[in-house]
């Protein structure tokens, strides 16, 4: 907060900036900070870094006898701490300037290693709730030293002056606000409390509150009674399990499906992964709580782990990763990328042991989670060989493992979307054919790669000549007695460039087969297209690109009895119309989004067939 030059400058003289406060501190609580609740954290933060630099002096002091005291009555807000303190040269240096650089603050800044903060704003924080800060400290560094007492204003005016030893009797800060009006949602007692054990349960200092009521939030009251679950010891690695699971609970309102602990000792990380108990939607990605140093640092941190890993969520304390500036998430940078690998690693662990060990655990993990399993098998061939057998996917044959289906499916079918799975699924199983509904994701990739890790089996794509090759001809006989009918179908059916043909399959309830690919209907319209553009340069690039148009193929079941029926009419238009009839119908079946004028069709056969059953009845 340097103010404002008022003598005159020579020209050409060097000027200092001006820095608007009121400016600056909107500016924060707008652009940086996510809401004023912050103030607590950054003064807490102050706090610690205090603790930290008085250890530092004093190696030998016992931690638990420096400390930090927070009291708030409604009328104001303390902080209280036992830390290095301030000098007079201090409190000029780091309180009442923006942005300044010393030699001394370059020296600091080189140990900042073991602080929390690392960007000298969080003080200008607590003006998201109060227009004074109220600063008084006594340095440990210099015994002899006196008193500070800071007040810097919201208008950008600030006051140093030195007091008595006795003032502050013991090294340390106390910074005190006086709340705003409008502040009061963060600066009451039982919310301040709240942001205080929201922030800083897991310190590693003592941190007591005091509300000035004598009630259960009287002096002395713990804000952090306990050390985090992962740093106590237990009698038995069960009590150990069970206790981080109930702290997972606590945290995140869920029951795990399992637990995993966390530990990389190069970064000072330790915490626990908690394992969703229910299936998360594909792409979806929950937060995760990261403490650095012990301080809450954010609840929504999603880069501390892979995208493929949203069956878990976690709760880390870390050393060595950085804060970005608004000390609410992390800072992208190697440590973190390499922070993210290793923690992806503890999973696939994980997983590993549950194949190994626990069978149950992995089928109930699996039946929830098979899609992020999915996506990492993808990618990781160990995860592959490990799982893919046990893996869950849509066939002929229901939901079952592809170990299971291979086992009665030498040859596995696969195709490419859900829509050819649904048009072929119920004629494919009739004739015995195992297929796999290869278009969701990851599928049909994973399918393709069953022989790696079963050489017996053999996969191969479904294609339309695959399907019709199993489907039985009719005799001669037959075929030319429906000659007529086909003719006609044919004919009304050219539109859709569907070719129509007659056979028999299983089972016989179906009357018809629309086989039909996503990729053929593209050529189709593309090949439409180019004829309507013909001519310019546009027909000429469509035509360039075209290639023989593969048509659709309606496959009539001669073992249907409505077949049978429709096959004989010698009616020319109602041919026709229940020729489209069952396009429409078969079309419908096959679950594929219909055209335009596929519903137009389907609307005027129906109506034609119930006008064609009113006369006729009349």
């Amino acid at each position: 907060m340097t103010l404002p030059h008022t003598a005159a400058n020579p020209a050409g003289a060097d000027r200092t900036f001006q820095v608007d406060l009121r400016g600056l501190v909107d500016l924060l609580s707008h652009h940086l900070y996510s809401s004023p609740r912050v103030y607590l954290r950054e003064l807490m933060q102050n706090a610690v870094d205090a603790l930290t630099a008085r250890h530092g002096l004093e190696a030998t002091a016992p931690a638990d006898t420096l400390g930090i005291r927070l009291y708030a009555d409604g009328s104001v807000v303390r902080v209280e701490d036992d830390g290095v303190g301030l000098t007079e040269a201090d409190v000029h240096t780091f309180l009442a300037t923006i942005g300044r650089s010393s030699k001394r603050a370059e020296r600091i800044a080189e140990q900042r290693g073991d602080f929390i903060g690392q960007f000298g704003i969080g003080l200008l924080s607590c003006f998201l709730v109060a227009d004074e800060i109220h600063v008084l400290s006594r340095s440990a560094r210099t015994p002899d030293a006196p008193a500070v007492e800071w007040r810097g204003r919201g208008d950008g005016s600030y006051t140093v002056r030195t007091l008595p030893v006795s003032a502050r009797p013991r090294p340390g800060t106390t910074v005190t606000l006086t709340p705003r009006a409008d502040a009061g949602e963060w600066t009451r007692p039982a919310q301040v409390h709240a942001l205080a054990r929201h922030f800083g349960s897991l310190l590693r200092h003592p941190v007591t509150f005091d509300d000035g009521t004598g009630g259960p939030d009287a002096p002395g009251a713990a804000v952090n009674p306990d050390p985090a679950p992962w740093a106590r010891t237990y009698p038995t690695p069960g009590a150990r399990s069970r206790a981080l699971a109930a702290y997972g609970e606590e945290v995140f309102g869920f029951t795990p499906l399992d637990t995993i602990e966390l530990d990389l000792p190069a970064v000072g990380l330790k915490g626990i992964a908690c394992v969703l108990p229910e299936a998360v939607p594909a792409g979806r990605r929950h937060g995760h709580r990261v403490h650095v140093k012990g301080m809450l640092l954010s609840e929504q941190a999603d880069e501390i782990l892979p995208d493929w890993a949203f069956f878990v969520r976690c709760v880390v304390d870390a050393e060595s990763l950085r804060p970005t500036a608004s000390r609410e998430s992390l800072y992208e940078d190697d440590t973190l990328a390499a922070v993210r690998d290793a923690l992806a690693e503890r999973l696939r662990a994980w997983i590993a042991r549950a194949a190994a060990s626990d069978p149950d655990l992995l089928g109930r993990f699996l039946q929830a989670h098979h899609l992020a399993v999915k996506s990492l098998a993808v990618h990781d061939d160990e995860i592959l060989r490990m799982l893919l057998p046990w893996l869950p996917f849509e066939t002929t044959d229901g939901h079952c493992t592809l170990d299971e289906f291979a086992r009665t499916h030498r040859t596995v079918l696969v195709t490419s979307t859900v829509e050819e799975f649904r048009q072929v699924a119920a004629i494919a199983s009739a004739a015995g054919l195992g297929v796999v509904n290869g278009g969701y994701t990851y599928d049909r990739e994973l399918v393709h790669r069953l022989p790696e890790i079963r050489p017996e089996a053999t996969v191969a794509d479904l294609d339309p000549a695959t399907l019709t090759a199993h489907l039985d001809p009719v005799d001669r006989e037959t075929e030319l007695a429906a000659a007529a009918y086909l003719a006609q179908a044919r004919d009304a059916l050219a539109v859709f460039d569907c070719d129509v043909a007659l056979r028999t399959f299983q089972p016989a309830s179906a009357p018809a087969l629309l086989v039909d690919s996503r990729e053929a209907r593209h050529e189709r319209t593309r090949s439409q297209l180019a004829r309507e553009q013909e001519g310019g340069l546009w027909g000429d690039i469509l035509g360039a690109l075209r290639q023989e148009a593969p048509r659709a193929q309606l496959i009539l079941n001669q073992l249907n009895p409505l077949v049978r029926t429709a096959v004989a009419i010698d009616e020319p238009e109602l041919a026709r119309t229940s020729a489209e009839a069952l396009y429409g119908q078969a079309a419908m079946l096959s679950r594929r989004p219909l055209r335009p004028a596929e519903s137009s069709l389907i609307n005027r056969s129906f109506l034609d067939l119930l006008a064609h059953a009113l006369r006729k009845d009349s």
